[in-house]
């Protein structure tokens, strides 16, 4: 089974540090714990992000030149379409590289979930068998009785099958496994 998002139907919601504001796509909670949450953020302007105590993030630039992320540990640099990982709860200070950005980030348990984010293409297929989710960049993907087109999104789950890329589309595979023992 699969379920398309399409940008419309994203929930729109203001940042948990006040500081601007978060389309959420996507997110699984259990007796209000979060395991995992999809989200597109637009950065306008310097500053701080939120906290995410206990849960882990994977942050990618999808439109803009990207961001420095000041932490105590130094400076991080979030690239277009070069997904970077760190704790939801590393003071981060984010810096625009040459003006706004936006962003998709999978915040999600790493005691509960394996989350992972990878561009694909017509070159680099999509797994089938797993939990996951496909966010297109360009282009089109083709389900067996859908399709999706830039900037929506596709929830998978095992026994679905994968989406395929139309040449010249690029998406963004979020794979979310039960973590290892």
């Amino acid at each position: 089974m699969h379920i398309v998002i399409r940008p419309e139907e994203f929930h729109r919601q203001p940042w948990k540090n006040g500081g601007g504001v978060t389309f959420e796509i996507a997110r699984v909670e259990f007796d209000g714990h979060l395991h995992w949450r999809l989200s597109l953020a637009e950065v306008a302007s310097d500053g701080p992000f939120s906290a995410f105590p206990g849960l882990a993030r994977i942050l990618t630039v999808i439109e803009g030149a990207g961001l420095i992320l000041e932490t105590p540990g130094g400076p991080i640099a979030a690239h277009p379409l070069d997904p970077v990982l760190f704790p939801g709860s590393l003071p981060v200070h984010a810096r625009l590289i040459g003006g706004k950005v936006r962003d998709l980030n999978l915040i999600y348990d790493p005691a509960l979930i394996d989350g992972a984010v990878r561009l694909v293409d017509a070159a680099h297929p999509l797994q089938e068998g797993k939990t996951a989710a496909l966010f297109c960049l360009s282009g089109r993907f083709r389900l067996p009785d859908d399709e999706i087109g830039p900037g929506a999104v596709v929830l998978l789950d095992p026994g679905s099958p994968a989406p395929k890329a139309e040449p010249g589309a690029t998406g963004l595979y979020i794979s979310l496994q039960a973590a290892s023992d």
